[in-house]
Order: C-alpha cells, then sequence, then structure tokens
C-alpha cells in the first residue's frame, strides 16, 4: 500500500533520501520526521556540512584515498614505511585496516575489483598509477588486500601479472578472513592478524 504524505515537500525529502544505500522510505520517512522536530539550526548544520564535504572532500593525489588535502595524513606521515603499500578496493577498506593499528606502510585505492558482469575492467580502477608507483618509488613489498571474492582474486591475479617484471616482493592477506566476505565488515582483531600474518602471492 502507497504512503498517503501530507506534504509535497515530505514526500520529495523522503524520496531524495531513501535512495542512499541501505535506505528505504520507511526508514527515510522516520528520519525526516526525526529531522522536522530538530532545532532549525542542527538541521542547517547537518546539510551544511554535508554540502562542504561533498564541495571541498579531495581525494589524495598519491594513493587515491580521500582527504582534506591534495596528500592525504597517510602518505604525509614520515613515520608511515614508504617501502610497503598495502592495495585495497575503497576507502571504508582503508579505514578497517586502520582501525587494526597494526599496520605502518602506505595504501593504494584502486576503487573496485574487476567484475566485466558490473562492466568494471582494468581501465576502470587505479592499477596503472599502482605500476607507476612501484616503478617510481623505492616499493619493497605489494600487499594485495582485496575482499577474498572470485572478482578479488582476479585482480589480485592481474596486478601480479602486471607486476612480475618488477623487483617486489608480492604477498596477500592470511586467509583468516572467510571466503566471500567483504573486508571492511571484517572485525578488526580477524583482519588484524590477517595483515601480520600474510603469506607470499602464488598466482
Amino acid at each position: 500500500m502507497e504512503t498517503s504524505y501530507p506534504s509535497q515537500l515530505l514526500e520529495t525529502a523522503v524520496e531524495e533520501f531513501s535512495n542512499l544505500p541501505g535506505i528505504g522510505r520507511k526508514t527515510a520517512l522516520r528520519h525526516m520526521l526525526h529531522l522536522l522536530r530538530q532545532p532549525q539550526e542542527k538541521v542547517d548544520a547537518l546539510v551544511g556540512a554535508i554540502s562542504k564535504m561533498r564541495h571541498e572532500v579531495k581525494y589524495c593525489r598519491v594513493c587515491h584515498n580521500i582527504s582534506d588535502t591534495d596528500i592525504c595524513p597517510i602518505c604525509a606521515d614520515e613515520h608511515r614505511d614508504p617501502t610497503v603499500i598495502c592495495v585495497v578496493e575503497n576507502i571504508r577498506d582503508v579505514m578497517a585496516i586502520e582501525n587494526t593499528q597494526q599496520y605502518r606502510g602506505l595504501y593504494h585505492v584502486i576503487g573496485g575489483v574487476i567484475s566485466p558482469m558490473d562492466g568494471m575492467g582494468p581501465s576502470d580502477l587505479e592499477i596503472e598509477s599502482l605500476i607507476q608507483r612501484v616503478e617510481k618509488e623505492h616499493v619493497q613489498e605489494v600487499i594485495l588486500a582485496l575482499s577474498p571474492t572470485m572478482e578479488g582474486d582476479t585482480t589480485n591475479f592481474y596486478i601480479s601479472r602486471k607486476l612480475q617484471n618488477q623487483d617486489v616482493k608480492l604477498s596477500v592477506i592470511a586467509r583468516g578472513i572467510s571466503v566471500g566476505n567483504e573486508l571492511e565488515y571484517t572485525d578488526e582483531v580477524t583482519l588484524g592478524r590477517a595483515i601480520l600474518q600474510r603469506t607470499a602471492f602464488e598466482g
């Protein structure tokens, strides 16, 4: 049964909010009614923060992590180990690994995995910039920390082929993570151990 809205403005707001991942129309309606009960300045602050984020957030020109500056704080940190690069699918994976406090190298966010079904090929990902980093910087190890799915394994293999002529160690995170699971949903202890107990990549 379709919901009848007392306000067209409310219906429009619910429609827009329900476009967010994991938000249905009922949940969107509940949030919009909550916002209507809040002081105007709180709602304005929320809208302003979202707008400012969308207009001003940058992508690090080195690793493609999100940042407020051209170079993200991780890449700019002189205490990180620049000889080790951890390759991840997305920004959420960077956050997940950082939360383990077990890794002190750098990152490279490729922006997805190779998936012909979803129209994602190697040229749609930040793989070429990874190859260039390995060629130009003194990288000794590349950790392939993509989710243990068929698409993740395919991407691991593709990257390994692209790096086969480079003098660099290739490793993958330990398979304490269940096959098919997304990296970002793995608990911090398991993920931290998977990073520390990484093994050599064998394509």
